[in-house]
């Protein structure tokens, strides 16, 4: 199964994953369940913090931004995926094919950029909680979210668009559930040396100065807390902190590992790779509002109220 024109391709076939074919269906199952749950936990918490006043804050803006990403993230990818596990509707068109590339890449990029925005929020409630509320107004949450939205947007267009540029005169079958960067122009003829080039090089600026400024931001933090002369006020400082670090950590580390493998990891089976590539685009957007919603007092006694009012409301 081959072809040649570049101007009109055939559409691309998704394996799934490679070796479990036969375990899919089942497999299906604990999929859809995460599913649902990343759906419902990040709409609540984004009703959640819409509904209450008391919850327009910098810091739960950032949380209905990481919500509204989440969203995104498993809505470009699940419902295809669950229909090849249970429907074995491998097809996507080629169109489709790169808008959710764009998606994944697009949006995981603005995700890591909402992470850095929330570290120097948490900066700036330790190191200069005086200062606070003048520097974080309202204003300014905005331009940090657009200047994310703008930065991972921005960057992943032109790789949509080199991606869209190339021909593809060999097999249209991705060893892949989505349509993942890499696994695309590997399916390319001719020179993909500067797709490559500029995926790599936007990973690693992205990525890497993130990760460089986020762990300034908790430097800076760790030395602050260390300074506080009340143990009740170490804890505290550090028990807000946990929930960001959790989710940091589950955002960057299944990452990384994707990234690597993905170019250096012939050793590793396809399968595992395909597996934890599947996971890493799910199990955080289904664990993060448990780790900065329900852990975050304010959102967990919201939610609870709401739904104690609902059972002891009289059936008319």
């Amino acid at each position: 199964m081959s072809y040649s024109n570049h101007s009109s391709p055939l559409p691309f076939i998704l394996t799934g994953i490679p070796g479990l074919e036969a375990a899919q269906f089942w497999i299906a199952f604990p999929f859809c369940t995460m599913y649902i749950m990343a759906v419902l936990g990040n709409f609540t918490v984004l009703m959640v913090i819409r509904a209450d006043s008391s919850l327009h804050q910098p810091l739960f803006y950032f949380f209905s931004m990481l919500a509204a990403i989440d969203l995104v993230l498993v809505t470009s990818t699940m419902p295809k995926l669950l229909s090849i596990f249970w429907f074995q509707t491998h097809e996507i068109i080629f169109e489709g094919c790169v808008v959710q590339m764009f998606f994944i890449h697009g949006f995981s990029a603005v995700e890591s950029g909402i992470l850095l925005a929330m570290a120097f929020d948490r900066y700036l409630a330790i190191c200069r909680p005086l200062h606070y509320s003048a520097i974080l107004t309202g204003r300014t949450i905005a331009k940090l979210c657009l200047a994310a939205a703008v930065r991972g947007i921005g960057l992943m267009t032109p790789l949509t668009c080199m991606v869209s540029s190339l021909s593809y005169c060999g097999t249209h079958v991705i060893p892949h559930s989505y349509c993942e960067h890499m696994s695309v122009v590997k399916l390319a003829c001719g020179d993909t040396r500067p797709n490559s080039i500029y995926g790599m090089t936007s990973a690693i600026f992205i990525v890497g100065l993130d990760i460089t400024l986020i762990a300034i931001s908790y430097a800076l933090i760790l030395r602050a807390v260390l300074g506080l002369s009340s143990r009740e006020a170490r804890l505290k400082s550090f028990f807000t902190c946990g929930s960001h670090i959790g989710v940091i950590l589950l955002f960057y580390v299944p990452g990384f590992f994707s990234f690597c493998v993905q170019r250096w990891g012939q050793s590793i089976p396809v399968h595992l790779h395909i597996l934890m590539a599947d996971l890493y685009l799910l199990v955080p957007p289904m664990l993060n509002p448990l780790i900065y919603g329900m852990r975050t007092k304010a959102i967990r006694e919201r939610v609870l109220s709401l739904l104690w009012q609902k059972e002891i409301q009289p059936v008319s």
